[in-house]
């Protein structure tokens, strides 16, 4: 049997956790409601961005698209590696570093 004292403690200290939880899990919700309003809000009153026209992805600046690089670990003009694009992984687009990927500036 556990002791009336031990038993209010530990109830206690559930009811205590259980709001910190409940209140944790509230406040979460209502920031991502408020973010997601101003971010509609935003998106609906700004212009779109001028460097990728809005889409928030561009063809990769450093392999032009063609999602690989030519590399050589030294200066030899006849060994050329073709490497994976270090800034795209191979994707051939990257994201607009002007609005971050969102379309609008």
């Amino acid at each position: 049997m556990i002791p009336k004292p031990l038993r209010t403690l530990v109830s206690g200290t559930a009811i205590f956790l259980g709001g910190l939880v409940a209140l944790n899990i509230t406040s979460s919700i209502a920031i991502g409601a408020f973010r997601h309003a101003s971010e509609l809000k935003l998106r609906k009153n700004a212009s779109p961005c001028g460097v990728c026209r809005g889409k928030g992805f561009y063809i990769c600046k450093l392999c032009k698209g063609n999602a690989t690089i030519k590399w050589s670990p030294l200066y030899d003009p006849i060994a050329f590696n073709p490497c994976l694009c270090p800034t795209c992984d191979g994707h051939r687009v990257q994201r607009c570093l002007n609005c971050l990927g969102k379309g609008y500036s």
